[in-house]
Parts: structure tokens; C-alpha cells; sequence
């Protein structure tokens, strides 16, 4: 069952099948006025990405060069983690159907790699509305498999509210 309504879950394959990345920039940029002066002393290059899922595609996804290249330049890259990452799901079903999300470890690297993020420069949020999709277990097996990439993560109850991260010349809280 789901909380949208029915026009909105209508227009969702469309979108599945042709995605877009075109879109409305006004309203984005600041008015010069509210810029910061003087400009800060010391800068660090943040991203923040999306949901990084597979529900909708089994394969990495391609990845504009420009895009690619500007994550890569970043200082860190946050991005939520919205699948489980599992071997094996244990709601098999659901996971077919699409209802409940699931990832595998390697379509997470070869989505990472494709995006050109260094995994020492990424966090992974974990707080999110599908990752108990595999149940607790499927939960723990994606935190033990981020640890063991190399891949951080903030988002879980065995974790401070607020974390901490070096970036550059600056530690920044999460």
C-alpha cells in the first residue's frame, strides 16, 4: 500500500522509461546580495546525491562525463544509500515486484565507479524509508558491506546523532 496518490504513482513509469535530467533552474543561484563577504578563508567541495537504488534498473547507471567529473572533483559525496545491499533478499518477491528495494554489493560499486566517486571521499545515509526493506538482517548485512568497501555511513541507532568528518581543512557534522 502507498501514501501517493494515484495520478502521481501513474506518472512514475513514464519516468522509469525516459528520465530526465532537464529541469527548472530559476530560483537556484542566490540574489548576489545574500552571498557570503567576506568569502570564508577556508572551502571544501561538497555533493550530495540522491537515492542510489536499483529498484529501477539491474545495471550501473551511465553517467554524464561533466557529472562524473564534478563528483569526482568533490572533497566528500553524501548520498543516501536507498536499497539494502544484499546478496540474497529475503522478501523475494516484493523485490521483483519492485515494492521492496535491494541492491546487490556489486551493482553498488560498479554504480559508484561509474559516477567517479573514491569511496574514502563518500558517506552513505542509511536513514530511509526502504532500508529495513530486507528486513533487520538485510539491514546489518549492507552495514557489515559498506564497512568492508570502505564506504562510511551515518544514519543508524549504534551512531551519535551528529558525526563528524574530517574534510580538508575543516570537520564538518552530519
Amino acid at each position: 500500500m502507498s501514501n501517493y496518490p494515484l495520478s502521481y504513482k501513474l506518472s512514475w513509469l513514464p519516468r522509469f522509461l525516459r528520465p530526465s535530467l532537464g529541469g527548472e533552474a530559476r530560483g537556484f543561484a542566490p540574489p548576489a546580495a545574500t552571498l557570503i563577504e567576506p568569502p570564508p578563508a577556508r572551502k571544501v567541495r561538497l555533493a550530495f546525491l540522491g537515492d542510489i537504488s536499483a529498484v529501477a534498473n539491474r545495471s550501473a547507471p551511465e553517467c554524464d562525463p561533466a557529472l562524473a567529473a564534478l563528483l569526482a572533483s568533490a572533497d566528500l559525496v553524501v548520498g543516501n544509500c536507498e536499497s539494502p545491499v544484499v546478496e540474497r533478499p529475503s522478501a523475494v518477491m516484493g523485490t521483483r515486484l519492485g515494492t521492496h528495494h535491494a541492491m546487490t554489493e556489486r551493482f553498488l560499486a560498479d554504480a559508484l565507479a561509474a559516477v567517479g566517486i573514491a569511496r574514502e571521499k563518500l558517506v552513505l545515509s542509511l536513514a530511509n524509508n526502504h532500508m529495513l526493506d530486507q528486513g533487520v538482517a538485510g539491514f546489518e548485512e549492507t552495514v557489515r558491506t559498506l564497512k568492508r568497501l570502505g564506504v562510511r555511513s551515518i544514519g543508524t541507532a549504534a551512531k551519535a546523532p551528529i558525526e563528524r568528518f574530517a574534510v580538508g581543512p575543516l570537520t564538518i557534522g552530519l
